[in-house]
């Protein structure tokens, strides 16, 4: 090995050779390489910023960063410090306006009731909590409000002086995800009975009348079906990608194709499908049975040219953990869904990321833009 000391030039050269996988591009012209030093000693010293705390190749990206920088003559140590910092995302509808400080928002969504779309949102933003991103999570299910419950939230939110907004409300926080909630504002069990109009000022005030403060990603919960709180949030905040929800039987599936073509008319890409209750494993012999049937995520996926994202199975931990307010994630951390869960978070953020800095079509026809 040669005892010249290297250059920054000979050192970012080398960096050029590695790519970020997902986003087609090297790190450098990324501007992903920062706080680059060189020591008398040939020790180089770097950080690299991804575009997500929740990479799933961040591990390989480490190996790779490190070979590079070994491979420059002169070079004796390698120490590379691995960060992120989310990128807001690119596009959204002409007249929304973002909600400040927040990168992406992100849907869960159904066509049909009763198929785990709560517990899905509570799930993946409590999921990409733990991976180290600033999270919210929006309950926009006016009607049925069960995230305070889900979440084990009974502190409600508390009201503040803004100085351009005025009096906004702020959200309380558990499991490490900042939480709104029309559950928070209505009495017990009495019921919301409201009209369109009314509708669209609750999801107004939940976007911009919130101190979200910075936040990496804002998980929104929607109500089924394709009404009028799913048409408020596509014209009022820049969405970047729906998470579909469904279960396999073709009553779902019917419900969960007409969201589809609902949200390709708004202009609100389609990041993949999770088929949640996909089947249960038996006690006595371990096997997978599918009481719902079998691959209809799968085929939606397909017809749509989505990613399938997750099959999420039957577990009572899911159920109480939802009932206690302790997410499957935090509460069985090592559970077959817990993980399954932590793998939809990296997914989700994987395709976030992209979104954030991608122009090239081919890109964002991978995500689901154009569906």
């Amino acid at each position: 090995m040669s005892t010249s000391r290297p250059t920054s030039e000979a050192v970012l050269q080398a960096l050029r050779g590695v790519q970020d996988p997902d986003l087609r591009k090297d790190l450098v012209t990324l501007g992903m390489i920062k706080d680059l030093e060189i020591g008398a000693d040939g020790a180089v010293s770097l950080r690299v910023v991804l575009t997500t705390p929740a990479c799933p190749l961040k591990a390989k990206i480490e190996a790779d960063v490190k070979a590079a920088v070994l491979s420059v003559a002169g070079v004796r140590e390698a120490r590379v410090k691995m960060d992120a910092e989310v990128r807001r995302a690119q596009g959204g509808a002409s007249q929304s306006a973002p909600i400040a400080g927040v990168s992406h928002i992100i849907a869960v969504s159904s066509g049909k009731g009763g198929v785990g779309k709560s517990t899905v949102a509570v799930n993946l933003a409590t999921a990409l909590a733990l991976e180290g991103a600033r999270v919210g999570l929006m309950d926009a299910d006016i009607y049925g409000p069960n995230v305070p419950t889900m979440m084990g939230v009974t502190e409600r939110p508390t009201m503040q002086e803004h100085p351009e907004k005025g009096e906004v409300l702020v959200p309380p926080s558990s499991h490490g995800v900042k939480i709104m909630s029309m559950g928070f504002l209505v009495e017990g069990d009495q019921p919301v009975v409201w009209r369109g109009p009314m509708l669209h000022s609750v999801v107004n005030q939940f976007c911009h009348k919130v101190e979200w403060g910075g936040l990496d990603y804002l998980i929104v919960d929607m109500p089924p079906g394709t009404g009028d709180v799913q048409l408020s949030l596509a014209q009022l905040v820049p969405v970047s990608g729906v998470v579909m929800v469904t279960t396999p039987q073709e009553v779902s599936l019917q419900d969960v194709r007409k969201a589809f073509h609902m949200f390709a008319k708004v202009r609100v890409p389609v990041m993949g499908i999770v088929e949640n209750m996909s089947y249960f494993r038996c006690d006595g012999c371990d096997k997978r049975h599918h009481p719902f049937g079998s691959d209809g995520g799968k085929a939606l996926a397909r017809k749509f040219d989505v990613e399938l994202l997750a099959q999420l199975p039957m577990v009572p931990q899911v159920r109480e953990g939802g009932d206690e307010g302790r997410p499957v994630v935090v509460r069985d951390p090592g559970s077959e869904v817990a993980q399954a869960f932590r793998a939809l978070a990296r997914s989700v953020a994987q395709k976030a990321s992209i979104m954030g800095v991608a122009t090239d079509p081919s890109q964002l026809i991978q995500i689901g833009r154009f569906n």
